[in-house]
């Protein structure tokens, strides 16, 4: 029976292109990695503040998030965007803006009122009711200041700037892009 005889060559060839493979894999791995840090973050829909764009109590059947970072590099939040932060506890949230820094908040009849002028949101964000709660409570007028004043979508259940005041610019981290998962409700999150 004939013998297979594997020449030194032959190894010594094998043995550098597995070297040339792992060291561009890594590379590759090491790339994907900078970009996703540098530009994109992904994360999981905890709360129930952002029902129904964004569902999740923790579990299986939350959303996840594919956020952009990059936008915001060039241009400010816009209003109806839904963006993310750290809270004033520290934990990454995501809300809808909705009044823009240098403008007054009030509501009327579940809808926003920006400088004395009620707002109607996109046909998309229809939906929207904002309830008188926190600093908006009985009439009561707030001002972002310098900040944006934001809020939940599902705003009888959201810890937002009723409650903690206008997220400042350099607390904002990304802009909510892209739900991944559940794949039945892969879309993308701004009108």
């Amino acid at each position: 029976m004939p013998r297979l005889a594997i020449s030194k060559p032959f190894l010594r060839g094998g043995i550098r292109s597995l070297f040339r493979f792992m060291r561009n894999a890594f590379a590759i791995i090491g790339l994907v990695l900078v970009i996703n840090y540098l530009f994109f973050g992904l994360s999981m829909v905890v709360s129930s503040s952002m029902k129904p764009t964004l569902q999740g109590e923790g579990g299986p059947g939350s959303d996840w998030l594919l956020c952009e970072k990059f936008t915001y590099w060039y241009r400010s939040p816009q209003r109806w965007e839904v963006v993310t932060f750290r809270n004033v506890d520290g934990l990454f949230v995501a809300k809808r803006v909705v009044g823009l820094p240098g403008e007054e908040i009030s509501l009327d009849d579940l809808k926003p009122v920006i400088d004395g002028t009620k707002l109607f949101p996109p046909k998309p964000l229809s939906f929207l009711r904002y309830y008188e709660w926190g600093n908006l409570n009985n009439g009561k007028i707030a001002a972002s200041g310098t900040g944006y004043y934001v809020l939940g979508d599902d705003s009888r259940d959201s810890a937002d700037s009723r409650f903690d005041g206008p997220v400042q610019p350099e607390d904002i981290q990304s802009r909510a892009w892209l739900r991944v998962w559940p794949w039945h409700r892969i879309g993308f999150v701004n009108p």
